[in-house]
């Protein structure tokens, strides 16, 4: 099938033309007027590659961390609805026995993918190896020392499916944990208060990713770099953003797209409380209060967002982020870190027919997974 009139954005800029779909796959991108007669007109909208949410806890009133099958499919639609297409549900800082029923839930959906659902590529596993200093929202009950035989029976257990693990580079055992587990996913440098030094070992023992990049983290002083600086020195290191306006001012945002340009990975970091009105609701044992679209613990700690990662993106592009940049920074950059990019994130021939139409102001007007509209 062919879908003509319309602003393609590829990775190496859009183009206004047509493009194919054949079994559920991306075809041929041409420019200009379409070889087929019978294409669908798509209106001069805007198509981006689906949206992938490396890091998002939930909504609708479910969590990942609930190791709830049906919860975990009610995110997964509402996920799909709002323009998400492939994500990766982070864990809270629970008991390795909470963790393993709920990678044991993403294991079975990934394995029997629901029609109308954003397909699992991967679980983040946040917690539980972070600095109680920099814990923010996550539970302190249940933090723990880097344990590398805890993590890869986890791993073993769910199939693989930990694309992404946590850890603060200054708690014992950070560096020999993240050479071995390297090995075996992304190592990402999170809720930590360890100095440049500290963060270039791990970045060296193979760390290449930076969690909710300014949050939980020291800030960048000229004579104490910290995490940002050893990350931004290093090509091969992605960066999370909160893009909410809520976690990371508009000109940190700016800044953080010029500190790690073509890096950037746009998240959610939502919360069960995203899609639903103001009140309290439970995270990783704790009790959130979402009000006026910001959730936080009952002493002020900023706990996660309530927005989708489509609401991230046009913030993005409203605090002066090119489109081309933003629109990569949700989906291609984010399938990079987690070494799903040769099969989605972008609009290109062979992948994946994941794509949004899209207004002007890049709202989502139609959401199609492997070439079917949802």
């Amino acid at each position: 099938m062919w879908y003509a009139n319309a602003r393609v954005f590829t990775p190496r800029g859009s183009v206004s033309g047509c493009f194919e779909v054949t079994e559920g796959r991306f075809g041929r991108i041409l420019p200009g007027a379409c070889p087929d007669p019978a294409a669908v007109d798509l209106g001069g909208a805007k198509v981006i590659p689906g949206l992938v949410d490396i890091h998002t806890h939930g909504n609708s009133g479910a969590d990942f961390s609930d190791g709830d099958p049906e919860g975990l499919r009610r995110m997964a639609r509402y996920l799909a609805a709002h323009g998400v297409t492939s994500f990766a549900p982070a864990s809270m800082t629970l008991p390795y026995e909470t963790l393993a029923r709920a990678f044991a839930a993403a294991r079975q959906l990934h394995d029997a993918p629901d029609p109308g659902c954003a397909r699992i590529v991967g679980i983040h596993m946040e917690g539980p190896f972070l600095s109680e200093t920099k814990k923010g929202a996550q539970n302190a009950a249940h933090l723990r020392l880097p344990d590398f035989s805890a993590f890869e029976g986890l791993q073993k257990d769910c199939g693989g499916l930990i694309r992404l693990v946590d850890v603060a580079p200054e708690l014992e055992g950070a560096v020999d944990f993240t050479r071995r587990a390297a090995r075996l996913c992304a190592v990402s440098v999170a809720h930590t208060d360890a100095d440049y030094d500290r963060t270039c070992a791990v970045f060296d023992a193979g760390a290449s990713h930076i969690t909710h990049l300014f949050n939980a983290m020291p800030p960048v002083h000229h004579r104490r770099p910290g995490v940002i600086g050893a990350g931004s020195e290093r090509e091969s290191v992605t960066a999370e953003l909160i893009c909410d306006g809520m976690h990371v001012h508009p000109s940190a945002v700016r800044m953080a797209f010029r500190l790690f340009p073509g890096r950037i990975c746009l998240i959610s970091d939502a919360l069960r409380c995203c899609g639903l009105p103001d009140g309290p609701c439970e995270l990783g044992g704790q009790t959130a209060f979402l009000k006026d679209g910001v959730a936080r613990l009952a002493d002020g700690t900023i706990a996660g967002s309530a927005v989708t990662l489509a609401d991230c993106l046009r913030n993005a592009v409203r605090f002066g982020i090119p489109e081309d940049e933003a629109v990569a920074a949700a989906t291609l950059n984010p399938a990079r870190a987690i070494g799903a990019d040769a099969d989605l994130g972008s609009v290109e021939p062979g992948k994946r027919a994941d794509f949004l139409v899209c207004g002007e102001d890049l709202r989502v007007l139609r959401v199609f997974v492997d070439g079917a509209e949802i």
